[in-house]
């Protein structure tokens, strides 16, 4: 079968709904999202889950580390296959407060993780079903289910005052030198 002959992905058959475990891990992901701006990085953040218990963490660290691809979800995952000494992710959910980007939801798709759950959505870069939907493409060898939206508004709270203090820093810098 060629590609074009296979389906277009469809993000609506994968959706799961939140449970209430589903809120706690969230609430541990923007606990460690809310560190991140704290070094100067976007506050992104989350957690590992296997068997109900958070295998690892992580917040973005981009600007620190000097990788653009030091993501929170990247970052998570990567600790987590040390723990499990296991590339393969399968039983793992992974809980983050942004929508995956392109390469955050390939390399899930390569770690064949059992589920992702994400806080709020990103129009210009999210990868399970704002611009493209890489965990139900049929075209690739492992497709995850997703539960989208779990503290939404928290997650893009955090990101709107993190954007909006840069903004009024560089104003007020700018206002300055022309005084």
């Amino acid at each position: 079968m060629s590609q074009s002959d296979c389906p277009p992905a469809s993000h609506e058959s994968a959706i799961r709904a939140a449970t209430p475990e589903d809120v706690a891990f969230m609430l541990m992901a923007i606990e460690e999202a809310q560190k991140a701006p704290l070094i100067g990085e976007v506050p992104v953040g989350a957690v590992v889950v296997l068997d109900g218990q958070v295998i690892a963490r992580a917040h973005n660290m981009r600007s620190v580390d000097h990788d653009p691809s030091a993501h929170a979800e990247l970052i998570a995952m990567r600790s987590a296959a040390k723990h499990i000494e296991d590339w393969r992710l399968e039983d793992c959910t992974v809980y983050v407060t942004l929508e995956p980007c392109p390469m955050c939801a390939g390399a899930m798709v390569l770690a064949r993780v059992g589920r992702c759950v994400y806080g709020c959505t990103d129009p210009k870069a999210g990868y399970m079903g704002s611009l493209e939907d890489l965990s139900n493409d049929h075209r690739l060898n492992h497709q995850f289910p997703v539960t989208p939206g779990v503290e939404a508004e928290a997650c893009g709270a955090l990101l709107r005052d993190f954007f909006r203090a840069i903004r009024k820093r560089k104003k007020a810098e700018r206002e300055a030198r022309q005084a």
